[in-house]
């Protein structure tokens, strides 16, 4: 971990440096809108787009429901998830002081996912809103495997040391991933929605599911955003932060409860979509340092920008056959993970 004379010298990565990362997201975006097994103009997408957002009336073309129906809420919807997906995991990089922690490491991923699929499964829906069962049960069974989690490691170590939550994580996450094997079983009628599913589809996504993920990041990704000196203080040791005055139960219960219900919202929308978390928060912090001030708000934009992209390579790639984004995220997240690490094994050598 960087010492913390680089945690505290005077900020040299400032408001321009953001609107930078904001444009390229921006235009990420567009692009990610333009091109499909249709591809349409840029300019016509950036004039359907502002018109929308303005209330114009749109030009006479007959990509305006392409780009309005289709491409544009589902980008929205991978944009957020993105960006949610790795907010999570740079929070629980800096929480743990491990560069290998996230969601699934800790367990909340699987969680979530085993929730979703028994409601895919056993077609558990909420009347007048057919995606809540599976987000709610998403939703619950990620707080669940939180407790269950906390409570094991609480049980083992008083002091919650992460060393335990990442082992008690791990054990978890292969329990439940037997538990999954069960339920698919018993669901074979459904086990190619289920399979597709658990490889990570943000196809078909709507403007209500881009709505509940920008309420969720703004709501759970404000308590992690509240935490961004405390979770600089972790860099240098739970000791040297208790010494400081940081509260480390309370700082550690917050952000993985944040954590695991913007995952679980994340799981119940797109389905497992790993190594997000795990790499995109390594290449931002190789851009502007390892101060969470700007590490966090920074990889909110790297998150969004990234699945934009896989999205896109998975749309493309096998037109007109689509591939599931987890197999995109997970095969490029591996190469780039081998890369980062190599390199920062060689950096230290």
């Amino acid at each position: 971990m960087p010492p913390t004379s680089n945690l505290t010298r005077p900020e040299h990565f400032g408001l321009a440096h953001y609107l930078v990362f904001g444009a390229v997201m921006l235009l990420t975006l567009v692009v990610c809108v333009c091109i499909g097994s249709v591809n349409i103009p840029f300019a016509d997408t950036v004039t359907v787009i502002w018109n929308a957002i303005t209330g114009q009336a749109q030009p006479e073309i007959s990509a305006v429901s392409i780009i309005l129906s289709v491409r544009l809420p589902r980008i929205l919807c991978v944009a957020l998830v993105g960006a949610s997906l790795s907010l999570c995991g740079v929070a629980m990089q800096g929480l743990l002081k491990n560069p290998l922690a996230d969601g699934s490491t800790l367990g909340v991923s699987s969680g979530a996912s085993l929730g979703a699929v028994v409601a895919i499964a056993f077609g558990i829906t909420i009347p007048s809103m057919p995606f809540a069962g599976t987000m709610v049960l998403a939703i619950v069974f990620a707080f669940l495997s939180l407790v269950i989690i906390l409570s094991l490691a609480y049980r083992l170590d008083h002091s919650l040391a992460t060393n335990t939550i990442i082992l008690i994580g791990v054990i978890f996450s292969m329990f439940v991933s037997s538990i999954l094997s069960l339920v698919i079983t018993f669901a074979s009628d459904k086990l190619q929605s289920i399979t597709f599913w658990t490889m990570g589809s943000l196809a078909g996504s709507s403007y209500k599911n881009a709505l509940v993920l920008l309420v969720s990041l703004v709501v759970f990704g404000s308590a992690i955003f509240r935490y961004a000196r405390e979770l600089n203080a972790f860099a240098i040791g739970e000791d040297n932060a208790r010494h400081i005055g940081v509260n480390v139960k309370r700082v550690k219960l917050v952000v993985l409860i944040a954590a695991s219900a913007l995952i679980g919202v994340c799981v119940s929308i797109g389905g497992t979509i790993g190594f997000v978390g795990l790499v995109t928060p390594h290449m931002v912090r190789m851009i502007v340092g390892p101060n969470h001030k700007r590490l966090l708000p920074a990889t909110v934009f790297g998150g969004a920008t990234f699945l934009m992209l896989c999205d896109l390579v998975a749309r493309i790639l096998l037109d007109p056959k689509e591939l599931p984004i987890g197999v995109v995220t997970s095969f490029v997240g591996a190469i780039l993970f081998v890369v980062i690490f190599y390199q920062t094994r060689r950096g230290k050598g």
